[in-house]
């Protein structure tokens, strides 16, 4: 492999773990994605003139697609569509870009997303319990939830008050930031809460690259501070769609 390709395929990681983790619901089946993508990479001719990091989206995206045995409507929407969701908004690359990297003309791309924009509006409502030590930006969050559609368990500042609550409210669904401040750490409240309560996190970061190295557990889900509600709505959809289908798989 070219030196210059891998460096920028390296640079490329965090955000190829991010897409994958958020196809699949999960951290080692989207690293095992990421894995058999870079393999594909490494060993074909490339004629298209895509980023390294579009490439990399699209072979994510191809493998992914390949793995699926059947379409899957009866969950509101198709891969392609969950393609697009997050490709448009979790990494935020164009619409023109992101048909080229699932393999649709623009046109198409555009149909599919936008049908996928109108299941989303009457989609996946859930009860969030938001994790964020900020009053500001948790008041922030708590507003982008409701225009989204759900409902708020209730707003945790510290790690001692996400542990109580999470007891209390049993939510569908936790959004959480890391650093919480002198009021502890995200990670080790959502940690704790999911040793007796199975509930999707979404987690939420200003510095995504820090989380998904690969090294350590990591998050499934991750977005980016700031973010649009529609990046919530997409995030929200794949998480507790991804965990309804784990539970109605064979």
């Amino acid at each position: 492999m070219p030196e210059s390709l891998r460096s920028a395929l390296i640079q490329a990681l965090p955000y190829g773990r991010r897409y994958a983790r958020a196809l699949t619901g999960s951290q080692p089946r989207g690293d095992l994605l990421v894995a058999e993508s870079l393999r594909t990479l490494t060993t074909s001719q490339h004629t298209d003139n895509l980023p390294s990091l579009c490439r990399l989206y699209q072979a994510i995206s191809r493998h992914f697609a390949a793995q699926q045995e059947h379409d899957t409507p009866e969950h509101g929407l198709s891969t392609i569509q969950r393609q697009l969701l997050l490709l448009t908004t979790l990494e935020e690359v164009s619409l023109e870009t992101a048909a080229r990297i699932v393999g649709l003309a623009a046109k198409d791309a555009s149909a599919d997303l936008e049908a996928a924009y109108a299941y989303l509006k009457t989609g996946v409502q859930t009860s969030v319990l938001i994790i964020e030590d900020e009053p500001i930006i948790a008041m922030d969050i708590e507003e982008l939830v409701l225009q989204c559609g759900h409902k708020v368990a209730g707003v945790a500042h510290t790690q001692a008050d996400a542990i109580r609550l999470a007891q209390e409210t049993r939510p569908g669904l936790i959004l959480a930031d890391i650093n919480l401040g002198a009021g502890g750490d995200g990670m080790r409240a959502v940690a704790e809460i999911t040793k007796t309560l199975s509930v999707p996190v979404i987690y939420v970061t200003a510095y995504p690259e820090r989380l998904l190295t690969g090294e350590t557990s990591e998050p499934s889900f991750v977005i980016t501070k700031p973010f649009e509600p529609l990046t919530l709505a997409v995030a929200t959809y794949q998480a507790v769609s991804n965990r309804t289908m784990a539970r109605s798989g064979p």
